[in-house]
């Protein structure tokens, strides 16, 4: 087997630097969140934002736009309830769907975060030119793009 063949060049391919970039971002963010006191994760902040958006969302809805597994996001929720940050009534109309809305405990939460997301957002986009970061958005809509036309499939 030739090994010319089998060499991936790491350094120089987007996925890596992706990846650490996410990860470092939700470090910075979830550090964030603690100096200021608030109890609260990355995931729970942004079903709050949803919610915040538009409550009154289905569980499955919030699953779809939070990108979360449906067999997950129940564990989210109910730690989200214990905390008092939203509630789940049970549909009306059909007794199999259960509807989240945000409390106003959780919009408070939710309005201190804002502080916290625009100081991160001023961090990541230092020494950043307005151009470069349109291409950069273009560039990252593109690998979702690539992603999601082959959903499965590496």
């Amino acid at each position: 087997m030739n090994s010319e063949n089998n060499f991936i060049d790491f350094e120089n391919s987007i996925g890596p630097w992706l990846g650490k970039t996410v990860k470092i971002v939700d470090y910075f963010l979830q550090e964030s969140l603690n100096k200021v006191d608030l109890n609260l994760t990355k995931e729970q902040m942004i079903v709050l934002k949803k919610l915040h958006d538009q409550d009154g969302l289905n569980q499955n809805e919030l699953a779809f736009l939070t990108l979360r597994d449906k067999s997950s996001l129940p564990r989210l929720l109910t730690k989200m309830e214990n905390k008092k940050y939203i509630t789940r009534k049970q549909s009306l109309k059909d007794k199999r769907i259960n509807k989240v809305y945000i409390s106003q405990l959780g919009r408070d939460v939710f309005e201190k975060t804002k502080p916290v997301i625009g100081d991160l957002i001023m961090q990541i986009d230092k020494n950043i030119s307005d151009q470069e970061k349109q291409n950069i958005i273009k560039t990252l809509k593109k690998i979702q793009q690539n992603l999601s036309s082959n959903p499965g499939h590496i």
